[in-house]
């Protein structure tokens, strides 16, 4: 069982950065490969990035590469996203979750989600 709380969240202008923050309990935190999700009013959810669990592998959506970093510290059981650059397309919720047998990017195949944190970006 894994519990995921995010973090970091916020109204920024366009242009703007911002880190999420996601810490997750269990002693097995390093097992699991972690994504970011994002979703926005009226739309589906959508794959951000997902790193695997040792850190060694960083995917992308083709949206956000060159602006996103994700990024993990297994020793403080979190993971991060760095958003740089960013654009008012970018508002919505953003999720972090955790998937212990799966390495992809489909958000149905992922175990554990958490609460969601809102970035809004302004014009």
């Amino acid at each position: 069982q894994v519990q995921l709380v995010e973090s970091g969240g916020g109204l920024v202008q366009a242009g703007g950065s911002l880190r999420l923050s996601c810490a997750a309990s269990g002693r097995t935190f390093s097992s699991y490969n972690m994504g970011w999700f994002r979703q926005a009013p009226g739309k589906e959810r959508e794959f951000v990035a997902r790193i695997t669990w040792s850190g060694g592998r960083t995917y992308y959506a083709d949206s956000v590469k060159g602006r996103f970093t994700i990024s993990r510290d297994n020793a403080k059981n979190t993971v991060y996203l760095q958003m740089n650059s960013l654009k008012p397309e970018d508002t919505a919720v953003y999720y972090c979750a955790a998937a212990r047998d799966y390495s992809g990017s489909s958000y149905t195949r992922y175990d554990y989600w958490g609460q969601g944190t809102q970035v809004t970006v302004s014009s």
